[in-house]
């Protein structure tokens, strides 16, 4: 097993590099005030399932960085690829021109992605793709004669993305605060929480699937619905701990769509190439979307890169006369990301990384169910390579923590205590308390063990200094 420490640079050169990092980068999502006295982590290097700090310390990356790392840091074989497509054409865009890694970069996802979903529009970011995919079912229901309809569905405590379309479809109100007004039309319906739901279905995993898909229609029901564009929802949703959905949901939800006309988008910025076992998260479930958001895995972080992928049906509206989405990104579709994602893809074929957590999945969940033990351990829940650990103050009421206790629990301890105990992985309460864990695709047994003895040791801690 190789050390946890290596070599690293001077001490100089750490210093400076701390100093600079404090007075001109701005972090994201981070209070800055929490580097003030102390270090800002700084990676420099990785390899396989691992980080190493500046110092030379390593750390399994639990949360393949934050959901992309797929197929583990330091593949020369991608590297190589984005390189020889620099070298050709590092840029060119995609307005009224085409490039070959792009066609042929869509031309897979086409072949890979669920029924007729054969139009791929190409982003930048996840949050890029969840609003094209807004400003598509706005447009398209416009030229074809509905223009009412532009209110879009999510789930509570479901994120979507940062940017302003995105933040609407957000479910998540402490983020949205502070930039309102946002664009209208984002309505809020449950999630599929199993563990925190309403009494009168808590006993039932699928009487509470189709109460939580049935609140769907009553939303639009409450809306009109001519006034409906689409459904976002997560085959798994991330934000709030890892949610799957119960038996026969995402079956109802498509029924409820089709009875009233409205899109149905899966959003799988996280879901999609690999992290449930399959390239996108509704072919696990079974249910045909009409839109497919990506980004994160496809590139496994090599390179920036998201999209849609889009059913024919709501492409013909623009096939014909003067008819034009009316939308476009500068990078959306760069050269070297799609030539870094076929590279990407190539290994998740050659490695069959599909397979692996497949094959490993079940091996992954009982080794996190083990922390069951643990007072503080209320639920352990997820699919694939995709976990969420709830904490509670008591484990047969399923008290949680108040605000305060919250904050000292995962910023005041639990987040810093993980690092440093050699784990990357997100301690997060938009919501209840939860531990999340998104481990790279080639992960298997030894990984696991090692998540299971870290959050043990530290989960342990935490709950003495209560």
């Amino acid at each position: 097993m190789t050390s946890s420490f290596e070599a690293s640079g001077p001490v100089e050169e750490i210093d400076r590099a701390q100093k600079d990092a404090k007075r001109n980068l701005w972090l994201h999502f981070t209070r800055m005030s929490a580097y003030t006295a102390s270090d800002v982590p700084v990676i420099v290097r990785g390899s396989g399932a691992y980080v190493f700090d500046q110092r030379g310390k390593r750390y399994l990356d639990g949360l393949s960085g934050l959901f992309v790392s797929q197929v583990g840091h330091g593949r020369k074989e991608i590297a190589e690829a984005g390189a020889r497509q620099a070298e050709q054409l590092a840029y060119f865009p995609l307005w009224s021109y085409a490039h070959p890694k792009a066609i042929e970069l869509a031309s897979r996802l086409a072949d890979l992605a669920p029924g007729d979903l054969n139009r791929v529009f190409f982003t930048t970011s996840g949050s890029e793709a969840v609003e094209s995919a807004w400003k598509l079912a706005k447009q398209y229901f416009k030229l074809i004669g509905q223009p009412e309809r532009y209110k879009v569905i999510s789930r509570e405590l479901a994120y979507h993305g940062t940017s302003m379309g995105a933040l609407a479809i957000t479910g998540l109100a402490d983020i949205k605060y502070p930039f309102e007004p946002l664009p209208p039309g984002g309505v809020r319906v449950p999630n599929t929480n199993f563990y925190r739901a309403p009494e009168f279905v808590h006993d039932d995993l699928e009487a509470f699937g189709k109460w939580a898909a049935d609140e769907i229609e009553r939303a639009i029901l409450r809306e009109g619905p001519q006034s409906v564009a689409a459904v976002y929802l997560e085959p798994v949703q991330n934000s709030g701990g890892c949610f799957p959905p119960p038996p026969g949901y995402f079956q109802r939800v498509r029924e409820i769509c089709d009875r009233y006309g409205v899109l149905l988008v899966s959003d799988e910025v996280i879901c999609a190439f690999g992290r449930l076992g399959y390239y996108f998260g509704s072919e696990r479930y079974g249910y045909p979307p009409d839109i497919i958001t990506f980004a994160k895995g496809l590139t496994s972080g090599y390179s920036p890169m998201g999209g849609m992928v889009v059913r024919d049906a709501l492409m013909e509206p623009f096939t014909a006369g003067t008819a034009t989405f009316l939308h476009g990104i500068t990078f959306a579709g760069h050269p070297v990301s799609a030539a870094v994602a076929l590279a990407n893809l190539d290994i998740f074929e050659k490695e069959d990384l599909l397979g692996n957590v497949r094959r490993n999945e079940a091996a992954f969940r009982a080794t996190l169910e083990k922390l069951n033990d643990l007072p503080i351990v209320g639920d352990v829940r997820g699919a694939g390579y995709f976990y969420g650990i709830e904490m509670v103050k008591d484990k047969a009421t399923k008290e949680t923590f108040d605000g305060d206790e919250s904050e000292r629990l995962l910023r005041g301890f639990l987040s810093q205590a993980l690092f440093d105990a050699g784990l990357v992985c997100r301690a997060d309460d938009r919501g209840d308390p939860v531990i999340q864990l998104s481990p790279p695709l080639i992960c298997g047994q030894e990984h696991f063990d090692e998540i299971e003895r870290i959050l043990r040791e530290v989960l342990t801690e935490a709950w003495d200094r209560l």
